[in-house]
């Protein structure tokens, strides 16, 4: 179910820029400008090979996820994608690191992996939908985990 409401608001804005696109192939190409800005995980943090503790299951782009608590509690995130033409995960990567590093907690865990489809339409296909709900799994599963660690 979406609620943008509760969500971060920069991932709102987001959706609401990819809105704007006229017709499907305007809206691929704003996804590829967002994957253009793909940056792998800083060295000091991970990496190569990266542990499959960190491993998205079910990601056909072969993508890994990191979070660094920031002194706040809040988290930032950081995701590897190993397929060069992993174009939708690059998306997807920079979408939650960009939108969700620093967000609220309950905030992070108001992004659903429905959010896949809003940003990339019901074209996609069903393998690399299920990837990306998995990236988004794995972002929500550490800012639950965060939450919880901080509630104790």
């Amino acid at each position: 179910m979406r609620e943008p409401s509760a969500r971060p608001e920069a991932l709102n804005a987001l959706i609401g820029t990819l809105d704007f696109a006229e017709d499907r192939n305007q809206r691929i190409q704003m996804l590829i400008d967002i994957a253009e800005r793909y940056q792998p995980p800083p060295s000091t943090l991970a990496s190569r090979p990266y542990p499959e503790s960190h491993k998205v299951p079910a990601c056909e782009s072969e993508a890994f996820v990191w979070s660094q608590a920031r002194p706040d509690g809040r988290l930032d995130f950081y995701i590897a994608v190993e397929n060069p033409q992993g174009i939708s995960a690059k998306a997807m990567a920079v979408t939650l690191v960009e939108c969700l590093s620093g967000a609220p907690l309950p905030a992070v865990l108001a992004v659903t992996p429905e959010i896949v489809a809003e940003l990339f339409g019901p074209e996609l296909s069903i393998g690399k939908s299920m990837g990306l709900e998995a990236m988004v799994g794995m972002v929500r599963q550490m800012a639950r985990h965060q939450l919880e660690s901080s509630a104790e």
